[in-house]
């Protein structure tokens, strides 16, 4: 163990080298069992006599919390060592914002795990995916690389995008970005200027109103109804909006042709720009999709954002967005300040992935068993009029409005998720969502009884 030890003055330099090390070995940096350094080598790093080491480390034998082992050398004494090592607590404070924005725990240890976006990790192709990896591994060349991200992957995203969502774009069109978060970020530091107007879905995606409230923005919920957001509703003085139309997030329903139309009649108009997030869409149930806002666009206003974390893993961070090419040159800057390309390896083997046919045959088979799960999901809960489901034909999840008077009460096996987490404007929505990726078929039924034991 390289041990950081720094001295001052000529002093009682013993005394500083016991000092330092039982700080170490009080707040955890050197853990129990750990071997130090031999005092020779210590001595001659520290530019000292070795016996002013020998001192320093016979009294924290003494003390009781190094040990030595004839042969084997000096290390930390299990029966001593608390780890208590932590930040000082400063006086430095962030912006207001962050005052209501605090980071989530996403593990769940409830019985029956209804969250919602969390893909079943045991359909994804895991040792495939190991051996893509490893190849790109063993092949992949160090140092910093484009922006962009790599290209063979963008090229893979352009044609796999242009043939099963009909969106128009080109390798160089395509940012790859950690997730759709990173994505969404990317856009907001382009585009939003302090107390600017966003205009985000109401009820929507909480993780991106809370984004673009963080980056300054003005942040107004326009209501969505069965075609989708109400662009009557738009605030005048909103230039840019964040929309779901392929799957309303959470609702699950698909904006229709005609508000399309309308949304992108008021981009034009007001010189504003669709931030259009294909969430949750690769899963699809019946219906044919509409076409994308992205593949409507004839101006140039639209940025398409998609992910693979529902797709494949969350763990993979991957994602992308197709922006017009009035806006990549800043979008590539951008993503060089934040954290200039990503992890290349896992880039080339998702390449690899799409390229071979492999993306492919994943969504088919995971679009079979997560049908029969939305099947049960609505097949069990149809017939009690406590709930009124919203239809829907795509996704990870489904949403069911409470009827009048109806509430659900705490349930600790239960992993639920209310409508009104959802909703930034009042009054809020009333409601579950009920996500079906991360439980099991056979887990379903007897989750929903739970569930309506804890109905009200």
């Amino acid at each position: 163990m390289d041990v950081h030890v720094s001295l001052h003055g000529r002093g009682d330099l013993a005394a500083q080298v016991y000092r330092q090390l039982l700080d170490a070995i009080l707040d955890g940096r050197l853990r129990s069992g750990e071997r130090l350094p031999p005092t020779r080598e210590l001595a001659r790093r520290l530019e000292i006599s070795r016996n002013t080491v020998a001192v320093a480390y016979d009294r924290l034998v003494a003390d009781g919390f190094l040990v030595g082992r004839a042969g084997a050398g000096t290390f930390v004494s299990a029966e001593r060592v608390r780890a208590t090592r932590s930040a000082p607590q400063g006086v430095v404070r962030p912006r207001a914002i962050w005052r209501s924005v605090a980071a989530e725990a996403p593990a769940s240890t409830h019985e029956y795990d209804f969250r919602v976006g969390v893909p079943d990790p045991r359909l994804f192709p895991m040792e495939t995916w190991r051996r893509l990896v490893a190849r790109e591994l063993r092949t992949s060349l160090a140092g910093y690389a484009d922006p962009s991200g790599h290209e063979a992957l963008r090229d893979a995203i352009a044609r796999h995008i242009g043939i099963s969502r009909s969106v128009r774009a080109g390798a160089d069109d395509v940012l790859i970005t950690n997730g759709a978060q990173q994505a969404l970020d990317l856009i907001g530091r382009v585009l939003i200027d302090p107390g600017a107007c966003v205009a985000v879905e109401e009820p929507g995606y909480p993780p991106a109103r809370r984004l673009f409230r963080s980056l300054g923005a003005r942040v107004a919920g326009v209501p969505v109804d069965g075609e989708g957001i109400d662009v009557t509703a738009i605030p005048n003085a909103a230039r840019l909006v964040y929309v779901t139309p392929s799957h309303q997030f959470p609702l699950g329903t698909p904006m229709s042709l005609a508000r399309r139309a309308a949304l992108l009649a008021w981009a034009e108009r007001r010189r504003g720009v669709i931030v259009e997030d294909d969430y949750d869409s690769e899963f699809r149930f019946g219906d044919r999709p509409l076409e994308p806002l992205q593949s409507l666009d004839r101006s140039g206003r639209v940025i398409y954002v998609g992910s693979f974390s529902k797709t494949l893993l969350p763990m993979l961070r991957l994602g992308f967005l197709v922006a017009p090419a009035s806006l990549m040159p800043a979008l590539r800057a951008a993503r060089q300040l934040s954290d200039s390309h990503g992890e290349l390896s896992t880039q080339a083997a998702l390449a690899r992935f799409i390229d071979e046919g492999l993306l492919a045959r994943h969504i088919r088979k995971a679009t079979r068993e997560y049908a029969a799960r939305h099947a049960l999901v609505v097949d069990s809960l149809a017939d009690d009029d406590r709930l009124r489901l919203v239809p829907s034909v795509a996704g990870l999840h489904l949403c069911a409005r409470f009827s009048p008077g109806v509430s659900v009460r705490p349930a600790p096996r239960l992993a639920l998720e209310r409508l009104d987490a959802y909703c930034g404007e009042s009054p809020a929505q009333q409601g579950l969502v009920l996500g079906y990726g991360a439980i099991q078929q056979a887990e379903i039924p007897e989750g929903l009884n739970v569930l309506k034991e804890a109905l009200v």
